[in-house]
């Protein structure tokens, strides 16, 4: 597959990461977490997001939504999130069908949630006809590639935890988010009163798996049999932990993170040489850059490069960056747009 602007899944595994996972496989090891490489790597969570942290490794981003979701939520409760949320728009339904709770969803210019936005939401509490809010879930960053800013994530961790209620940050992106903010972890997380998170690892350079970390310890109740009944308990879970110690321990989450945010702000820089009239949609701020382009271009570029059409009506497609995106590869995918539409 050519490489291209699809998706920061689209890339391969960093080679850390490998070497990481082949050191694991040597001899036995106790199976389900009880291994030396999941006590390490949990020690390394909290570290990186305090001291009450506990990480609860699962297959996949969704896995982590679901897990976290099912951790804050009962089948009768209900979550605010933006309508383009991955939890609303990428994930068939699963907190529903799973959890059996209801989102709530709210609409949004930008992707993210503000206090005034969610309270529309924050009513019918103790009626019985109606989904009662439990949780607020944001995505940092959100899937428009926009940011929140601590001072944000506070004003909604206060407003949730007014109501009584929890805040989940998707951070399947998290690293992103922290190298753009210059912050840690914990500064973003933990010390801001976000509940619990979803962390991802495989859009940044691992091989698969990703991890519920809940960072208040009034949620952890019975985790490790709702991981189980959620099909996410991983039996050789070294190989998961191994990945995110190499990834913690290492620095590699930061350098990876930061080449891919610089590849987008030079896609993003380029542009307006290409065409003063190209219209970016959103902030760059993160690996991802949205641009609204004639049907005509981006059909035509489509057949030279992967990449989704996001909002199609409105002709506004999605281009990521990845930890091994180079500037050849911007440079060559520029040229490619810059012939369409001069043609």
């Amino acid at each position: 597959m050519k490489r291209g602007f699809g998706s920061d899944n689209h890339s391969g595994v960093s080679p850390e990461i490998l070497q990481a996972l082949a050191a694991a496989n040597v001899d036995h090891a106790l199976a389900y977490g009880d291994d030396e490489w999941c006590a390490r790597t949990e020690q390394l969570f909290r570290e990186h997001f305090g001291p009450q942290a506990k990480p609860y490794f699962v297959f996949n981003g969704t896995g982590a939504n679901v897990l976290c979701i099912d951790a804050m939520c009962r089948s009768h409760e209900a979550v605010v999130c933006a309508e383009t949320a991955h939890i609303n728009v990428d994930e068939c339904g699963a907190p529903q069908r799973v959890v059996g709770c209801r989102l709530l969803t709210v609409d949004t210019p930008d992707g993210k949630l503000t206090p005034e936005l969610v309270r529309t939401r924050l009513h019918g509490f103790g009626f019985e006809h109606h989904s009662q809010p439990r949780a607020i879930s944001i995505s940092q960053p959100t899937e428009l590639g926009t940011l929140y800013t601590l001072s944000e994530i506070r004003a909604l961790a206060d407003l949730a935890h007014t109501y009584n209620m929890y805040l989940h940050m998707d951070g399947a992106r998290l690293a992103n988010a922290a190298v753009a903010l210059g912050c840690s972890f914990k500064e973003m997380t933990t010390d801001l009163g976000v509940d619990c998170l979803s962390f991802g690892g495989t859009k940044n350079g691992l091989l698969m798996g990703e991890s519920c970390v809940l960072l208040n310890p009034a949620l952890d109740i019975d985790m490790k049999y709702r991981r189980k009944q959620m099909t996410q308990l991983c039996s050789k879970m070294r190989f998961m932990a191994a990945q995110f110690e190499a990834y913690l321990i290492t620095g590699l989450w930061r350098r990876n993170a930061e080449h891919s945010n610089r590849m987008a702000q030079l896609l993003h820089s380029q542009l307006s040489s290409l065409d003063p009239q190209l219209k970016v949609m959103y902030p760059v701020q993160v690996n991802s850059v949205f641009v609204q382009l004639p049907t005509e271009v981006w059909h035509a570029l489509q057949q030279e490069y992967f990449f989704y059409d996001w909002d199609e009506a409105n002709d506004v497609v999605r281009w990521m960056c990845s930890f091994d995106t180079t500037e050849d590869d911007i440079h060559a995918f520029l040229a490619s747009l810059k012939r369409l539409l001069n043609k």
